[in-house]
């Protein structure tokens, strides 16, 4: 492994023990981070609309905000890991600044000070409930968004420094590399699902001080667990120049001579625009120094190359298609609960089952699925494609975002059913009464998203890992998280654009009172938008060329 040393800054050989010893360690850590991380965003809208008052439109959007800045500073983490400290380190603090986010966040539900005024009874039949002062809204938020800075850092580089501890010149070591994202994810989902079916319940019935307190404490434990496998690591090397620095160098030298390709004809400008091919490229002009077709920058110096960069940026088009993806990904954890909120959740006759606590379906399948896929499917297709993977990473996200358009489908048809049910039973202008249709119902629309999961998302983890150059593996997949990002602030930017459009809080699609909203419709405008980004997928997917050829 070129420029890979243990921790006193040796260098690696393949006899160390790498690969699955230290990968094994570091998915631990990455689950406890997992739980602490998806403890809060599981069920943030229920704290959102409750205790901070916030309408359920706000209350979606803000989460999708929160959500997507976690993600979307992804690309700060990278950067800082790839040019400065590297991906050990950027963990590190970043598990710091975590562990002192939720920390201030369990305050802000525990202290007096900090804390929203619970509503009291008036008169034995009404309720009474302040809003939170401006002061404790700003600290929640500020908390709240110390959590996502430091959840920036630490997704990119933890992954990548997992998939480093495999020696991709190794043969063994480098297949075992594409099972390490499967395994990675079911890590993840373990941590999820966790989170789901024990925070859920716990913020819903004990309080949230206690609920906000639990992730604080696993934060604190995954960064003692990172500390203590130090010794076990294998660590790159970190560039003496930024990869940030050349990509920007590399593009700079390719603009500057197609400017100079272009001001070297001003002697003749009709030329220029006229489609005579013989005209618009042209020899090589000695007095600019450059050529007209397509110039080369050569950095014979240089770690990265101008066929680096420009694989970087092929990358783009398959990003931009997905973003349709991440948008429909973000509604469980905001529409879906708030649909749940007002179904039977009742389990016996005293137990009720947590609205978010749903949400854990996608995990359970996700984690069900993976070792289906892992040890079953792929040995399939491998017969009929002969190549080891089964199927390509394209292949495998395309049919990820086909399964997503099958889920909003059913969505839709569940909401609507609700609505059905609520209107016959004269339920409309009820919302506090339960609607008399299980909440099992959401189940079939969150199976499909955890399998929709299992392709998509571990494809896309694997694609912006594999297809960047190796100095940028941060890079890559801080990228396959701004997709994320970017789908949430997406969501965020539709459910308020369409708010404000079908009448607000009161009687628009995102109503208060669910038994009045739309939320099909909502559902039927994301199949549309899916389909119709699913289609373009298609297409892009088809003409991108492999980094590397597939084997």
């Amino acid at each position: 492994m070129d420029g890979v040393v243990d921790y006193r800054g040796r260098p690696v050989s393949r006899s160390a023990a790498g690969g699955w010893t230290s990968a094994f360690f570091i998915i631990g850590v990455e689950m406890a981070e997992r739980f602490a991380y998806y403890g809060i965003t599981s069920n943030l809208i229920s704290y959102l609309t409750g205790p901070l008052r916030e309408s359920t439109a706000a209350g979606a959007a803000n989460e999708n905000a929160w959500s997507g800045a976690a993600s979307s500073l992804a690309l700060v983490g990278a950067f800082v890991a790839d040019s400065w400290l590297g991906r050990y380190r950027t963990v590190l603090y970043s598990s710091i600044v975590s562990f002192a986010g939720l920390g201030l966040l369990t305050l802000s539900a525990t202290l007096p000070s900090l804390k929203p005024p619970d509503c009291t009874v008036i008169n034995g039949d009404s309720m009474s409930c302040p809003q939170p002062s401006t002061f404790q809204v700003i600290f929640f938020f500020m908390s709240l968004y110390l959590v996502a800075l430091a959840h920036g850092g630490h997704k990119p580089c933890t992954q990548a420094f997992g998939a480093d501890q495999f020696d991709n010149t190794d043969p063994l070591e480098s297949a075992s590399r594409s099972s390490f994202f499967n395994w990675w994810y079911f890590g993840v989902c373990t941590g999820t699902i966790t989170a789901q079916l024990i925070l859920n319940y716990i913020q819903d019935n004990m309080g949230w001080a206690l609920g906000f307190g639990i992730p604080c404490i696993a934060m604190g434990l995954a960064l003692v667990a990172f500390l203590s496998g130090t010794r076990t690591y294998r660590y790159h090397i970190v560039a003496t120049e930024s990869p940030f620095v050349r990509i920007t160098e590399v593009f700079g030298e390719v603009l500057r001579k197609k400017w100079a390709c272009f001001t070297s004809k001003t002697d003749d400008a009709r030329e220029m625009l006229l489609p005579d091919k013989s005209n618009q490229c042209g020899p090589l002009d000695h007095k600019a120094g450059v050529s007209c077709i397509e110039p080369h920058v050569s950095f014979p110096s240089k770690k990265m190359s101008e066929d680096e960069v420009k694989g970087l940026a092929r990358l783009f088009p398959i990003w931009t298609t997905c973003l349709i993806y991440t948008l429909v990904f973000s509604q469980p954890p905001t529409l879906f609960t708030k649909q749940g909120s007002t179904m039977e959740r009742h389990i016996g006759s005293g137990f009720q089952i947590p609205a978010a606590a749903l949400q854990a379906c996608i995990g359970i399948t996700t984690v069900t699925f993976i070792p289906i896929y892992d040890f079953l499917l792929v040995p399939v297709a491998r017969k009929f494609t002969g190549r080891p993977s089964g199927i390509t990473m394209l292949q495998r996200i395309g049919t990820g975002i086909f399964l997503s358009v099958v889920s909003t489908i059913v969505a839709a048809l569940v909401e609507m059913k609700r609505l059905k049910v609520a209107r016959d039973y004269g339920l409309v202008d009820m919302p506090n009464v339960p609607v008399p249709m299980s909440i099992w119902w959401l189940a079939p629309q969150n199976v499909l998203f955890g399998i929709s999961d299992a392709f998509a998302t571990v494809g896309l983890q694997e694609f912006f890992y594999d297809q960047v150059p190796d100095c940028l593996r941060s890079l890559g997949l801080a990228l396959y998280l701004c997709i994320f990002g970017l789908g949430r602030f997406l969501s965020s930017f539709l459910i308020s654009l369409i708010d404000r459009l079908t009448g607000g809080r009161e009687k628009g699609w995102f109503a208060n009172n669910l038994n009045r909203a739309h939320l099909d419709y909502f559902f039927w405008l994301l199949t549309g938008l899916g389909f119709a980004s699913f289609v373009i997928y298609l297409h892009v997917a088809r003409l991108y060329i492999y980094k590397k050829k597939l084997t």
